[in-house]
């Protein structure tokens, strides 16, 4: 009886021949495929190769290349349509554009320094006049004052002091720079100081003080000193009338008495 048709017959071939029937070869999926691409190119991203880095670079040199044609090729082209005068004129313009800066910026520079002048000048004048007014306080009599100058001790002998020896002696002080005076630690002498003949003493300034008379005088001491002794001056004129004469030169004299400005009432 015939056999079927179908398999049976391959069977018996391979049988035939000796072996076993060959079994079919697994096939790869599509998961793992597209899993070993992944992995493919992750080492590409993490670990690139040299030949990749080297190609990544010239693709950045050329890229920048490109882009910068391009942007000068965008600049040039507004001037390219220009004639020969036309750019001449626009560089004129520039020039003239350039000139006119410079100049603002000239004169700005020249207002600055006017201003820093000014304010210079002003700051002058300002210590100059804080200066003169304290000098003018001191020959006033309104502050107190330090300074080098000499100190003379009158002593009354048997007759009373002359009131005009006292007058010659402050008037050849002051004419020598005698920038502040005080007499007896009291009264501070100014222009306008006044001496009289009083019981026991003089009277300054409505202030009464008594022998010894000691001035305190602010000034160069050597130039005040030199005006004190010449022939027949304030010293002879005292020593004349009986009185003793004592002249100090000092390095710093300390005058604290103020002259007190009379009001109108």
């Amino acid at each position: 009886m015939p056999d079927p048709p179908g398999d049976n017959t391959d069977d018996r071939a391979a049988s035939e021949q000796g072996g076993a029937p060959e079994q079919p070869r697994p096939q790869p999926t599509l998961r793992s495929a597209d899993e070993a691409g992944l992995q493919r190119l992750r080492a590409a991203l993490f670990r690139p190769s040299r030949a990749q880095v080297i190609v990544g670079v010239l693709l950045a040199v050329l890229g920048f290349a490109a882009i910068t044609q391009v942007r000068t090729n965008n600049s040039d082209i507004s001037y390219t349509g220009y004639r020969e005068q036309d750019l001449v004129d626009v560089l004129s313009g520039l020039a003239g554009t350039s000139q006119r800066a410079q100049s603002e910026l000239n004169q700005l520079e020249a207002t600055r320094r006017q201003l820093e002048q000014n304010r210079a000048d002003q700051t002058a004048a300002l210590e100059a006049a804080q200066k003169q007014a304290e000098e003018l306080s001191i020959l006033a009599g309104l502050v107190p004052v330090t300074g080098p100058g000499i100190r003379v001790t009158v002593t009354e002998g048997p007759r009373p002091v002359d009131v005009d020896a006292v007058l010659d002696t402050i008037e050849e002080l002051r004419s020598a720079g005698a920038e502040a005076m005080e007499v007896n630690d009291k009264v501070r002498l100014v222009a306008q100081s006044s001496v009289e003949a009083a019981p026991g003493g003089l009277r300054i300034d409505g202030t009464t003080v008594t022998s010894p008379y000691v001035f305190d005088v602010i000034g160069d001491p050597h130039t005040l000193h030199g005006a004190l002794t010449l022939v027949d001056g304030p010293i002879a004129q005292f020593q004349d009338n009986g009185a003793t004469v004592q002249v100090e030169e000092l390095k710093s004299i300390e005058i604290t008495a103020v002259h007190q400005p009379s009001t109108t009432q």
